[in-house]
């Protein structure tokens, strides 16, 4: 019985194991699921379903390869898979075989000098490079390897995928740097470059270890150097983003975050730190952000409003430098005057135009300024003001309509704005110029007149400078203001002056032709958290990666990219604990600041 029970098992298990293995056909797994449909393997590609795919590897070197030579490659906006295969050769017998070869190079120049032929630089070049080598290889300072970098490139169609494999052979070729496809030998170099680890193509190089390490494509570009201040922290090697912005083709800066994102927290830390170094600082503040870091630096607060003390006249000339045509000072500041009054006054035709530079020389002509008169003697009160400017345009032909238009600005409600000698000093370290309890009308306006100010005060005295003008997109919504702050950002240079334009609304700022010019007139451009729909516009305009455009949409409060010249960095925005105190902007922040001001007030 028993016996019989145990031959009746033995005969069910294998009946249960092909059971099983039918049962598993019919299962569908993973490798099912993402398997395509079909393959199909030619000569130099291979079909996957509808896309083709075909693999390059690189067949020769230069004599030298520079660090990140292969960054080009990796940054390519199409899709690719990349292998790079590294198999360590024993140094004993890289040694031998040098050696071996030492003895081939020097018989070879011993035998063309035995025939009175003339020295081969060639041959003495390679004796040079194998002695070296086999110097560091014998001190342990290099090893040797086998190396291969293997790449499938994809596309939809033969046409795109011969256009790519071009693209990838002339930026490598431009470096001395050969390719050739896998021919025959296609799927070995598709298997290749999948994370299989399994070196199939078996095409290698011999590089010792210095050539080996610039093909690490992960090279995080350095901003540090001896002099300047510290920007923040680099996100990808936590070294420090340290640099003087004056020593750059121009000073100028841009900033684009979106709100909260943290653009006038970075911009007053560099003020801040710049100070330090000796730097002037002149801001235009439309939301009342820098009065807390003015007075704490000691800085002059200047509010403008309708009825503010201080007061600016845009019939302001500036101080005549020794090697400056008066005639030339005077035409430039009247096509200013001319722009400022478009702002005020709208819509302007060609006639009222003309009209406008006639009246403007004829106001200024009242008061005998004209380019034969002495401009060193003028003073604050030698200059006429917009209510002479209304009487020339009254009693001219043709300018009634204009004098109508102008007159709330000379009699009616913003009279006090720009209709008063200028009495506003910039002699301080930090000037901070406050627009918040003006009109919204009134904003572009003075900004332009604030910035009119300023650019007459960089032209009359040489100073390091540095002109801030936050919520700049108010600007860019005119025209003439748009085309004015372009012209200070194309000349400061010159007057050692750099401009920081910060803003959040990137549509309105692009959308001017003066938007795009101003941030490639700009040498350092910081990119802050942005939003989902101010993203696409930021990547067309700075023409981002993949990875930089999801970093920005990642970024925490403070965190961004800083574009230096040709370098790309991710930045984090580091403050101290005495400096976080004094700009911060966070109204919980500045609350417990003023609670603990009181607090002590009152034990005092």
């Amino acid at each position: 019985m028993f016996g019989s029970d145990k031959n009746k098992k033995a005969v069910q298990v294998p009946e249960f194991l092909d059971s099983e293995k039918i049962y598993e056909r019919g299962v569908a797994t993973i490798r099912d699921l993402i398997a395509p449909a079909a393959m199909r393997i030619s000569t130099n590609y291979i079909q996957i379903g509808e896309t083709y795919a075909r693999t390059l590897f690189i067949i020769a070197y230069p004599r030298y390869l520079h660090t990140n030579w292969f960054s080009p490659i990796i940054n390519m906006d199409f899709p690719m898979n990349i292998s790079m295969f590294v198999h360590p050769v024993d140094t004993a017998e890289i040694l031998k075989t040098l050696r071996k070869t030492t003895t081939q190079v020097q018989s070879q120049i011993h035998i063309e000098e035995e025939g009175g032929k003339v020295r081969d630089p060639i041959l003495e070049t390679a004796l040079q490079d194998i002695e070296d080598l086999r110097d560091k290889l014998q001190q342990g300072t290099e090893k040797f390897f086998r190396f291969g970098i293997y790449m499938t490139v994809y596309a939809k169609t033969i046409e795109d995928l011969d256009k790519v494999s071009q693209e990838i052979e002339a930026v490598l070729e431009a470096q001395l740097v050969y390719v050739k496809p896998a021919v025959l030998k296609v799927e070995q170099g598709f298997s290749s470059t999948l994370p299989l680890a399994n070196d199939e193509l078996d095409v290698a190089n011999n590089l010792n270890t210095s050539p080996l390490s610039t093909t690490f494509p992960f090279v995080s570009a350095d901003l540090s150097s001896n002099e300047g201040i510290l920007y923040g922290i680099n996100r990808h090697n936590n070294s420090l983003i340290l640099f003087d912005r004056y020593k750059m083709e121009n000073a100028n800066m841009v900033v684009f975050a979106k709100s909260g994102g943290g653009k006038s927290y970075a911009v007053k830390l560099e003020i801040f730190r710049s100070m330090m170094v000796g730097a002037n600082v002149i801001v235009i503040d439309p939301e009342n952000e820098y009065k807390y870091l003015c007075d704490t630096v000691g800085g002059t607060f200047v509010k403008m409003s309708l009825d503010s003390d201080f007061h600016i006249n845009p019939f302001d000339l500036p101080k005549i430098g020794e090697d400056e045509d008066p005639e030339d000072v005077l035409r430039s500041n009247i096509a200013s005057l001319i722009g400022l009054l478009h702002i005020m006054l709208g819509t302007v035709t060609p006639e009222e135009d003309s009209i406008l530079d006639i009246a403007i020389r004829e106001t200024y002509a009242m008061r005998d300024i004209t380019p034969q008169a002495n401009f060193k003697a003028l003073n604050s009160n030698s200059y006429p003001t917009m209510s002479d400017l209304y009487e020339v345009l009254r009693n001219s032909e043709g300018g009634e309509s204009l004098a109508v238009r102008l007159e709330k600005y000379t009699d009616g409600i913003f009279a006090g704005v720009l209709n008063k000698p200028t009495n506003v000093k910039v002699d301080n370290q930090l000037v901070v110029f406050n627009i918040r309890d003006l009109e919204e009308q009134l904003r572009p306006i003075a900004m332009y007149l604030v910035l009119q100010f300023i650019w007459n005060e960089m032209r009359s005295e040489l100073k390091k400078r540095m002109i801030v003008v936050d919520e700049a997109w108010v600007m860019m919504q005119n025209e003439d203001a748009a085309s004015f702050l372009f012209g200070i950002a194309k000349r400061c240079r010159k007057y050692y002056t750099g401009l920081t334009t910060i803003t959040q609304d990137i549509a309105d700022f692009m959308s001017s032709r003066y938007g795009k010019p101003i941030v490639t007139n700009s040498s350092l451009q910081l990119l802050l958290r942005q939003s989902p729909a101010a993203i696409d516009t930021i990547t067309e305009t700075f023409y981002l990666t993949d990875q930089e455009k999801f970093l920005l949409l990642e970024s925490n409060v403070g965190e961004g990219i800083l574009f230096a010249g040709a370098k790309h960095v991710a930045i984090k925005i580091i403050a101290s604990y005495t400096e976080d105190q004094i700009i911060t902007s966070d109204p919980r922040q500045l609350l417990e600041i003023e609670q603990a001001k009181k607090d002590f007030d009152e034990e005092e």
